[in-house]
Order: C-alpha cells, then structure tokens, then sequence
C-alpha cells in the first residue's frame, strides 16, 4: 500500500511538472509571437515616413486575437524633430461626424427626435431664414437627410472661397452661423431633397446644433454625456480649446507642408468637425460600437448602417456618419478626416484600425498602411 501511493504521488506529481512546462512554453510562444507581429506593425508603419510624411499613429484593437497596440513613427513637430508619441492627439476633422451621427441616434433612441422631423423643428429661426433665402426648404430637408448627405445642402467646405480664407487669414474665428450664411453664398442646392447623395459639412454642422438644441448643452457636453465616452474610456476626446494644452498633447498636421497647428480650430467646429482624439480612442470607439455597447438596442446599429438607395449610384456608400468601402476584398465600415485620419471597422475580423497621418496621404482610396496592417493580422 504504501508503495502504490507513493506511485501514485509520483505519476500526479509528473503530469503536474508536465502540464506546467507546456503552459510556460505555450505562454513564451505566444509572447514572442506578439512580440513578433508588433514588431512587424511597427516596421509597416515607419516604412511610411518619408520627408512629406512627417508622423503616422496608429492602434489596432483585435480581441479576438488578443491584439490592443499603439504604435508611433515620426516626428509630431517636423521643424524641432519632436519625436512622435503613441498617446498624442490629433484634430480628427470630419470623423467627428461618426459622434455626431451616433448621438443623434441615441436621442432618436430615447424618441427626443424623429428621423423624418423637419429640421425646422430644431434650427435656430435666423439659421432657417438663412437656408430659406438660399433656395431650400426647411419643412421638407429632414435629420435623415442630413444623417445620409442626402438634403442638397451645398457643401461651404469644399469651394476655392472656403480654403483661401483658411489659408491666407488662418486665425479667422469662425461662426457656425457664419458657415451656413457662405454655403448659401458660394454655391447653389445640388439636387433635389433625397435625390441624390453629395457630402457636405454644411448638413453636419446643423446637426450639431440640434444636439445643442436638445439637449442643452454645448456640442461637447451634449456629445460626451449621451455617448457616454467616460463610461467607454475614451479619455481623449474632446472639442478642441477645452482642456489645457498640457492635456491635449497635439501633434502637427500639415497640408501640403504648411503647418496647421495654430491654424484657429473654429474652421471646423460644429459638427463636420471639431473633435481632437487620440488614435486608440478612437479605434476603441469604433470596436464598442460594432459591438453593440454605445446604443441602447442592437437595432440602433443597424439603423445607423442601413444602404441608402438612389436612382444613380452614389460615389460613396455612405450610410448615417459612417460609409462603407472594401480592402483586402473584406466589407470595411469606415469614416476620414481632412488632415489625415482614418478609422474602421473590419466584421469579418472583428477588429478597429485608427489611423492618423500628419498629412493626408498622396493616393486615392484608404490610408496606404491599412491593407498591409490588415494582411499582418490575417496571419495571426
């Protein structure tokens, strides 16, 4: 008896000590394996940078291969070689309309709004005289059509007028006012009410004042407290101007090497734009979305990324502040930013890339690291 349970002892004991060792060379393969792929995703981002491409950030965010990295490549001040920081924020320009659009749905959620309300209902009397006067029809252009930049709204943002006083009066303060006066100024309705799709910054900067009209606050409160973003750790998130410099930690962004960083922020304020983030807010963001965390029922989601249908095909897939495109021959729901941020969302993958490029990359189509990002991670 004796000697049959020291055996036993011994037999237990060695499968332990076996067991044991398995795990610690199954956890030391799988370290070195992500220690392998960050080190490839960082060779694929410094490939990126080149003398007019000062600094590039990134984050990938891929639960289900256990992947949260942040990775930097460059300088964030090219002038004083201010290395770049995986932590930095960056103005994300029109990817704010992603926040924009999600809390117009959660105010239609908790029945504040009605996608087919006329945005009569909301807008300001001077601002609805202003669109009257310019040719369009305030009862009839809805918060869908503006959701969708289906309402013919001309776009202030992309005319010769717009960018020249950007560029040559750079500390202009603008006014959302202001910005609704010149799209009626400098351009003409470009269709019919849900005729057709034509992107514009006009439509987004209505909505943000009907999140201030709804809900009281500024559109940075308003935005921050019906999103939650405290409660989904997106620390990093903010208009522009409202934390202290120290805490805002911004990088330079350029434009055809002109350096933007003291250009006055209120150029892209109200709604088309206006958020500063940091790139793994913003993928994190992204991956709560799609993940049913941000709205209190699934259908919401489902709503937001509806295909809207025209006679003509769309130039873009655009749905409610978020379009849809193809990479790696994979369905990718994304949006852009004018300085050079892009984020998406891959379902297929389950996984949110956030990138953000101190200038606008040079080729038509995604932001050029994605695909290769993408490839890395089908391999893992």
């Amino acid at each position: 008896m004796y000697y049959t349970i020291n055996k036993r002892s011994y037999w237990s004991g060695l499968r332990i000590n076996v067991l044991v060792l398995f795990l610690a060379v199954s956890s030391a393969s799988n370290i070195y394996s992500q220690q392998e792929i960050y080190k490839e995703f960082q060779a694929a981002i410094d490939k990126e940078i080149n003398e007019n491409m000062p600094g590039l950030l990134i984050h990938i965010e891929s639960p289900d291969r256990n992947i949260s990295w942040s990775g930097a490549a460059g300088f964030s001040d090219k002038d004083k070689q201010i290395k770049m920081e995986p932590d930095q924020s960056f103005r994300i320009a029109s990817v704010t309309k992603t926040f924009v659009a999600s809390t117009i749905l959660r105010l239609w959620e908790d029945k504040k709004l009605a996608l087919e309300d006329p945005i009569s209902k909301f807008i300001s009397t001077e601002h609805a005289e202003i669109l009257t006067n310019g040719g369009y029809d305030v009862n009839k252009i809805t918060i869908r059509h503006l959701l969708t930049h289906s309402s013919g709204l001309f776009d202030h943002a992309q005319t010769e007028e717009f960018m020249k006083i950007v560029f040559s009066e750079s500390q202009h303060a603008w006014t959302r006012t202001e910005q609704i006066s010149k799209a009626t100024e400098w351009g003409k309705p470009v269709g019919g009410i849900g005729e057709r799709f034509s992107y514009a910054d006009t439509g987004y900067i209505l909505l943000g004042e009907i999140i201030e009209k709804l809900t009281g606050k500024s559109m940075n409160d308003g935005i921050r407290e019906e999103l939650d973003l405290k409660k989904l750790g997106l620390k990093n998130t903010w208009i522009e101007g409202l934390r202290p410099a120290k805490k805002e930690n911004r990088i330079h962004q350029y434009f055809n090497g002109i350096d933007t960083y003291s250009f006055n922020p209120s150029l892209d304020m109200y709604g088309g734009g206006g958020f500063l983030s940091t790139s793994s807010d913003l993928a994190i963001y992204f991956q709560k979305l799609f993940n049913n965390q941000v709205y209190r029922q699934e259908s919401t989601l489902d709503t937001m990324l509806a295909p809207v249908h025209y006679r003509e095909k769309p130039r873009l897939d655009y749905r409610k502040g978020m379009y849809m495109i193809s990479i790696n021959g994979m369905d990718v729901y994304t949006h852009t930013g004018f300085w050079g941020t892009q984020v998406i969302y891959i379902p297929s993958m389950n996984t949110s890339i956030a990138v953000n490029y101190s200038q606008v990359w040079n080729k038509r189509g995604p932001a050029t690291v994605l695909s290769e990002i993408i490839t890395l991670l089908q391999k893992k």
